[in-house]
């Protein structure tokens, strides 16, 4: 993994994204792909791609892209919009051959709080006592999740 960068996603409306380039500097931050008021429904997919598109050439390259795993959702349109997302990223790495994972949100809460149940405030709390700034949730989820990649896989 250090020949090349690797990519921690948080996927959501508001997807929460850390990664290390192939120097080992770590950079993070949070789009969004909340639809516009005239958008149709596969607007904020093509956005997604676009932005990863972006990313990789930032990047150079992927070595990985890891993604926060949900098995459970508190309501149906987060449920869709995470199942979008994750197809969109799928066949995305596919096509360019990039291997990908998803890891459970609880051994990634486990792994940078001790407790997987960690609360948001928690979440945020590892991610300053890392040295990081996150403006939200959903960037400390994917610094966790970056930082679980580097450190326990």
């Amino acid at each position: 993994m250090s020949a090349s960068a690797i990519l921690a996603l948080d996927l959501g409306t508001a997807t929460g994204w850390a990664m290390r380039d192939a120097s080992g500097l770590i950079v993070s931050g949070t789009a969004s792909f909340k639809p516009g008021r005239y958008d149709g429904g596969g607007m904020r997919y093509l956005r997604f791609s676009r932005w990863l598109e972006e990313l990789a050439g930032q990047a150079g390259s992927f070595g990985g892209i890891w993604f926060e795993e949900v098995r459970r959702h508190a309501g149906t349109d987060a449920a869709h919009v995470y199942g979008g997302l994750m197809a969109t990223l799928t066949a995305w790495a596919e096509l360019r051959g990039i291997p990908y994972a998803g890891i459970p949100v609880g051994t990634i809460k486990k792994h940078a709080t001790g407790k997987g149940n960690a609360n948001k405030d928690a979440m945020i709390a590892a991610a300053e006592a890392r040295g990081f700034k996150p403006a939200d949730d959903n960037e400390a989820d994917a610094i966790a999740l970056l930082h679980y990649v580097l450190e326990a896989t």
